[in-house]
């Protein structure tokens, strides 16, 4: 049986829809205010063996190369994540003491690109993240829960963080 061509508006039609990307970024920018001095909060958030203290999911952290954290240290993470258990190596991209502290994954199921800038406000310490994430094979393409539940859980992340050291 042979089949009728389509007509010439659904072949315009056609050509407008485009694919979904495979790999969509997720990004998003987040902030918060810690009450502790800049330094305290900035050597507690550069050091990976605190991060299962505030980062939800995170299992263990530690650096893994040689000498003090500074651009090409590298460091690696186990977590989990919707179900998922993930280890990555992650490469310090940008560290300026007491202001930008910026890293991106090496390997890992996930690409993704972070950069903390840190600031003092109003007697307070100014935290901004800023992260671009590609879920790559664990999440479907495009998904908004996906990026609801990443975004839910940086904002989850901050919570505890400010909780834990102004806890203190």
């Amino acid at each position: 049986m042979l089949e009728k061509p389509l007509p010439p508006d659904c072949l315009s039609f056609a050509k407008m829809v485009t694919p979904a990307k495979e790999n969509t970024m997720i990004s998003f920018d987040l902030n918060t205010q810690i009450y502790r001095p800049l330094k305290q909060v900035f050597g507690f958030v550069t050091t990976p063996e605190n991060d299962f203290q505030w980062q939800y999911g995170t299992l263990a952290s530690v650096q893994i190369s040689d000498g003090k954290m500074d651009v090409g240290s590298l460091f690696r993470s186990v977590s989990h994540l919707a179900g998922h258990r993930i280890e990555c190596v992650y490469e310090v991209t940008e560290f300026e003491r007491d202001k930008r502290y910026g890293f991106k994954s090496l390997s890992g199921p996930m690409e993704s690109d972070t950069l903390f800038t840190f600031e003092v406000t109003k007697g307070c310490t100014k935290i901004n993240i800023s992260t671009r994430v590609s879920p790559g094979d664990l999440f479907k393409a495009g998904n908004v829960m996906v990026e609801k539940k990443v975004k839910k859980q940086y904002r989850e992340n901050l919570a505890l963080l400010k909780d834990v050291l102004e806890g203190c």
